[in-house]
């Protein structure tokens, strides 16, 4: 029987979301689920320097009590250049910066109205450059679908990843200093291991 796990979408999603998937045939999506504030559906983490930085899509409307799907990106603020700024200064001197970097970077040009499209865009791409050959379905509301896991609404900030039963720590090359900082945007996996990223993702699982 196919593996079907239901999940949300993130903005580049982290290793946690990447090894909490993993052995899925298919993922399933629903749009039409209520945006939440304090998740991951317009942010990620990456490696800087000195810190690990926090990048923000910024969005349309304060508290938007809306489906995810009619999430609109506000792109009256600068935040395309901030995004691509900040990871080409965290990332440019990474082993496979130069490869991966343009998938992306085309990406963000394209100027998607809504952030559900960018993030469904984000993650095809991500699953492509893993090696992971994931389908990935919206739900469609007029039929009875089954799934083996749910893991919506699992995979938030406020609590550490710890607690959950996905993710361990794996570490691996980054840039910046000696100390590994785990669970990180999978940007920093990929530009930093490339094709080895597969790999230890799959280390990154957590035996239940």
């Amino acid at each position: 029987m196919a593996k079907i796990i239901a999940v949300d979408l993130h903005y580049f999603p982290n290793l946690e979301f990447f090894a909490a998937i993993s052995g899925a045939d298919e993922l399933l999506f629903f749009p039409e689920e209520t945006y939440q504030r304090q998740s991951f559906f317009n942010r990620t983490q990456i490696r800087l320097a000195n810190k690990v930085g926090t990048l923000s899509v910024p969005i349309q409307g304060r508290r938007p009590r809306l489906p995810q799907k009619d999430i609109k990106i506000d792109y009256t603020q600068n935040w395309i250049n901030i995004h691509l700024r900040s990871i080409q200064s965290a990332y440019g001197k990474a082993p496979f910066f130069e490869y991966y970097f343009p998938y992306f970077e085309q990406m963000f040009h394209k100027k998607t109205e809504s952030l559900w499209e960018l993030n469904w865009q984000i993650l095809t791409i991500c699953l492509r450059l893993l090696g992971m050959p994931v389908k990935m379905r919206v739900f469609d509301n007029s039929r009875v679908d089954s799934w083996s896991d749910d893991i919506r609404g699992q995979l938030v900030p406020p609590v550490p990843f710890s607690e959950r039963d996905y993710y361990k720590a794996t570490p691996y090359f980054q840039l910046f200093g000696l100390d590994f900082d785990p669970n990180l945007s999978i940007l920093d996996l990929l530009f930093c291991e490339g094709p080895a990223s597969k790999g230890i993702v799959l280390k990154s699982v957590k035996k239940q």
